[in-house]
């Protein structure tokens, strides 16, 4: 079975929204219901787990109901940071999913993935254990320095960027967030799943990635996801 759990427990303030960003309407349609149709809608995908703060639990159920997200198992609520709400994802998954089962961690505010992007995560996962979608850098990259100034080049061919979905066989999955706690890690290490591994020294396998999966972040992120939900429709 595979399960996407899906991470609506942030604030998301820099969008500047009266809401987290994961609840803000494109094209009167909040972003968290674009990010959930990506799995409701892909075939290998069986149910989703959401993670939300707290506050908009209620909110949830009322956007499941009305987009018909059938998908939509088991609701948990947030916790103070990332790694305390994949945490409680975890613990829920526990009781209801086998060891041998596969896990995707997707942002609730990352909209723009394409079923080819969870396709490949997925049959990387199945191979390797575990995946994360990767995109080469292609734009020159420098050194940020002191006082707004760059003084060195980077090798962008040396580096990848990763966003999220992020697939594991749920027993690695458990067992990365076990030793991470072991080691003091978790109040620690950058809020990311694959930041644990990369302090636990293990390997991160790559699985298909392009530009267009962003996380949406700043205004300007809302903007190009409503034109790329514009584009989309035509």
């Amino acid at each position: 079975m595979i399960t996407a759990m899906v991470l609506a427990g942030g604030n998301g303030t820099r969008v500047g929204a009266d809401c987290p960003k994961q609840f803000v309407k494109v094209l009167g349609k909040p972003v968290l219901v674009y990010t959930i149709e990506i799995f409701q809608n892909h075939p290998e995908v069986d149910v989703v787990e959401v993670v939300c703060h707290k506050d908009w639990i209620d909110s949830l159920q009322e956007m499941i109901r009305k987009y018909h997200l059938t998908k939509v198992k088991w609701v948990v609520a947030g916790g103070e940071n990332f790694q305390k709400s994949v945490l409680n994802g975890l613990e829920r998954l526990k009781k209801e999913i086998n060891l041998e089962d596969y896990v995707l961690i997707h942002y609730g505010a990352s909209p723009f993935t394409s079923d080819k992007i969870v396709t490949d995560v997925i049959r990387v996962t199945k191979e390797k254990g575990s995946a994360v979608t990767s995109t080469p850098c292609y734009q020159l990259m420098g050194s940020n320095d002191i006082d707004g100034t760059s003084r060195s080049w980077v090798d962008r061919d040396q580096y990848i960027q990763i966003a999220s979905p992020y697939g594991f066989q749920f027993s690695y999955l458990c067992d990365i967030y076990e030793r991470a706690e072991q080691k003091g890690l978790i109040e620690t290490t950058d809020p990311h799943t694959t930041s644990l591994m990369y302090a636990l020294g293990d390997t991160v396998y790559q699985a298909y990635g392009d530009q267009t999966n962003i996380k949406i972040t700043t205004k300007e992120d809302l903007k190009l996801f409503e034109g790329y939900t514009l584009l989309k429709q035509k």
